[in-house]
């Protein structure tokens, strides 16, 4: 059995990135090879180390899906306003559902509805309709009564930052820029591919780039609550493979060439995709729920660029799970003793596949 402190670390509070870097591949860089010391770098150098890691140039597969000002307020009848975080943005309109995390559910009751009247754009109102269902019981499920989701919350809506980025009067017009990455193209997350971050035009041009597209969701970043890091889940989250991508990666594989995923949402959807079809990488729409444990067998991803990501939480195991937890721990402490700047607006890693 793994347990959730298996998979934790101290980190001083002030190694928590509160702003990005000047620029996007100045971002700090710890590169992890599957065998010897763990070497320092920047962003900008990432063809290079890449060149020294591999023999082949790798296909660098990321996630275009760009993150929705979903933080909204919604006001009832009785004048009383409730803060929703729109855990599935999307094109959606009257007669369709949405799902919400509510600040002061508990004060909302089935019928309810709630307007949010965005200047420039048609009011959005939405009626409670079921409460605490399905798998994610923090959910409420709300239906369109009129208006257009992603219309509303372009006008109205607020960038959803992680709670640990200190932004007391709200996001600023810069996050709204840093934090999505460069080749952000299809609107649907809650929370940013923050591994892209790092990736400017310049440097995109020096990779080799095929695009893939999971919608993230808030559950993803969720600590571990089991006792059993096995029976924890993120809840469902919708992906997209385009016939070019998946052609692409394909070729790269018979090539020899090994796939770098730029993130972990990219390494779920890879590893989700390859799970359900014998290894092979085919296009088209789905869901994955999946939560990659210690036990996972890794079938498409062999290099993986990600950020540091919090103690306890199901994206360190699933690094850990690639490229092995005592590795993975050693140059998190690696980091930590070196000043790097952690989380979303923080530092990255470059590792390779390889348990302990």
């Amino acid at each position: 059995m793994w347990a959730p402190e298996d998979y934790d670390f101290a980190l001083p509070p002030e190694q928590i990135a509160q702003q990005p870097a000047a620029r996007r591949a100045d971002a700090r860089m710890l590169v992890v090879p599957a065998a010897g010391e763990p070497v320092h770098g920047q962003v900008a150098e990432l063809p290079q180390q890449l060149a020294r890691l591999c023999e082949a140039p790798p296909l660098v597969v990321v996630n275009d899906s760009r993150v929705v000002p979903a933080r909204v307020h919604g006001v009832r009848e009785d004048g009383r306003s409730f803060e929703l975080l729109i855990v599935d943005p999307g094109p959606k309109a009257a007669g369709e559902r949405v799902q919400a995390w509510v600040r002061g559910a508990k004060k909302l009751a089935i019928g309810d509805r709630l307007e949010v009247a965005p200047a420039g754009a048609s009011p959005l109102v939405l009626r409670l309709v079921e409460t605490g269902a399905g798998p994610d019981a923090r959910a409420r499920s709300f239906e369109i009564v009129a208006g257009e989701l992603l219309a509303a919350l372009e006008a109205a809506g607020e960038l959803p930052l992680p709670p640990y980025i200190a932004r007391p009067e709200g996001p600023s017009a810069s996050d709204r820029e840093r934090y999505q990455t460069v080749y952000a193209r299809a609107p649907g997350s809650v929370a940013a591919p923050t591994a892209g971050l790092h990736l400017d035009a310049q440097l995109l041009a020096r990779l080799d780039v095929a695009a893939i597209t999971l919608h993230v969701g808030p559950g993803t970043f969720l600590p571990m609550d089991r006792d059993d890091v096995r029976d924890h889940r993120v809840g469902a989250e919708r992906y997209f493979i385009p016939e070019a991508s998946a052609a692409r990666i394909a070729a790269a594989r018979a090539e020899g060439r090994p796939i770098l995923a730029v993130g972990t949402t990219v390494t779920r959807t890879l590893e989700s995709v390859a799970s359900e079809h014998g290894g092979a990488i085919v296009p088209g729409a789905g869901v994955t729920e999946l939560v990659i444990t210690p036990a996972h067998r890794f079938r498409c991803v062999e290099l993986l660029l990600t950020n540091f990501h919090l103690p306890r939480s199901s994206l360190l195991m699933l690094v850990a799970a690639f490229a092995g937890r005592r590795r993975v721990l050693a140059a998190y402490g690696e980091a930590v003793r070196a000043g790097y700047r952690f989380y979303s607006y923080g530092d990255c890693s470059l590792l390779q596949a390889g348990g302990d």
